[in-house]
């Protein structure tokens, strides 16, 4: 799969990364990055291989054009077995009991 310059800028922008970010990531020239960001420049395959390769390993996932267009994501965390945030409750099934008769809400 290519490396669009549209999916590039937006991986970029998932995980918050400057286009400096990029460049010590895949050392690539900040200036090959820029230009291709632009439309300016079309790099060889093996330097989108190199950016596309930083992107993946900080959690990029790329989909490829399968009616839809092409896109990004981020991969869930291998660790992250709940999506939870510090205001919500937790309640794992083995703490859990229903005390309350039927109907009760419980």
């Amino acid at each position: 799969m290519c490396l669009s310059s549209a999916q590039c800028r937006a991986a970029r922008a998932l995980l918050a990364w400057s286009q400096d970010d990029l460049s010590s990531a895949s050392k690539v020239a900040k200036a090959t990055i820029a230009n291709f960001e632009a439309g300016k420049r079309s790099p060889y395959e093996r330097t989108l291989q190199d950016v596309k390769h930083a992107l993946e390993g900080a959690g990029v996932v790329f989909i490829p054009e399968n009616g839809g267009g092409a896109g990004v994501r981020l991969a869930k965390r291998a660790d992250a077995s709940i999506d939870t945030n510090e205001t919500e409750t937790v309640q794992y099934e083995e703490y859990l009991k229903n005390d309350a008769p039927p109907g009760a809400g419980g």
